[in-house]
């Protein structure tokens, strides 16, 4: 899809990798609507790109759907979302101090599986009513990780999550291709975001990273680019995803089969 003129909305979109991909699709012409939590930095990022900002906890299922219809409303339309927004605890399934609560499990679920999923649907509907150019009507694109297929002691829950984000894209994609839509998946490793930082501060990375092909975290606007390509050549190759090591899970499922497009990030972890 031409990515000039065309309505966007990238959730999480604040700070990272949502931010780095709001910048970018900006650069490329289009009109960008950031969604963030309020006191986020999506006001001042809204600004610098000409978009608006909208304040919204995606967990609101409700607030996210009325939040989704005035910036589409305000964009006239929308052809592309970007959904980053997402997180993790650190948590093993058996401690000391007794087994794994179900509360911050689910409130991990809800985050990055249930939100996603929350935007797709709303998306496509939205998306659905676009007048096909080149047979395409818009393009969803999600967030998994590296957590999905290589999950680490204290991840369950975030694996879990994104390894269902994987798998919502594999079936979402079947359905959207009818419609001209694609569906596609980042699957970046560990980047150098507000995030990771929060965990793994500047200094102490050199050395988590030492044994990584280029020895460092991947930069948010590394995957941005990533979803970039995914946002202007994701028909060919829909439902897939590229991972962090370079490897290319391809099946497909496009009506034509051409030159595979990157649809995840290819960072170092």
């Amino acid at each position: 899809m031409e990515i000039n003129g065309k309505k966007v909305v990238v959730i999480g979109g604040a700070s990272g990798m949502g931010r780095a991909s709001a910048e970018l699709l900006h650069a490329h012409g289009a009109s960008v609507a950031i969604f963030d939590r309020e006191g986020s930095d999506g006001k001042e990022v809204a600004a610098g790109i000409g978009g608006d900002f909208y304040p919204v906890d995606v967990t609101d299922f409700a607030a996210t759907e009325e939040t989704l219809k005035t910036a589409v409303d305000k964009l006239g339309g929308l052809h592309v979302t970007v959904t980053t927004a997402g997180g993790g605890i650190a948590k093993r399934t058996m401690s000391k101090s007794g087994p794994h609560d179900l509360e911050s499990f689910q409130s991990v679920i809800d985050l990055n599986l249930i939100a996603s999923f929350n935007i797709s649907r709303l998306a496509a509907s939205y998306m659905s009513q676009n007048e096909p150019e080149d047979e395409e009507r818009g393009v969803i694109i999600n967030t998994a990780s590296i957590a999905a297929y290589e999950g680490q002691i204290g991840q369950l829950p975030y694996a879990a999550a994104k390894g269902a984000v994987h798998a919502l894209t594999r079936a979402a994609f079947r359905e959207a291709a009818a419609f001209g839509m694609t569906v596609n998946t980042v699957a970046p490793g560990a980047v150098d975001t507000p995030m990771l930082r929060a965990v793994l501060p500047a200094e102490g990375q050199p050395k988590a990273f030492a044994g990584t092909p280029l020895g460092r975290a991947g930069q948010a606007a590394e995957v941005a680019a990533e979803i970039g390509r995914a946002g202007r050549d994701g028909r060919p190759a829909t439902g897939h995803r590229k991972g962090p090591d370079g490897t290319d899970d391809r099946r497909l499922g496009g009506r034509r089969r051409g030159r595979a497009t990157i649809s995840g990030a290819t960072v170092p972890i």
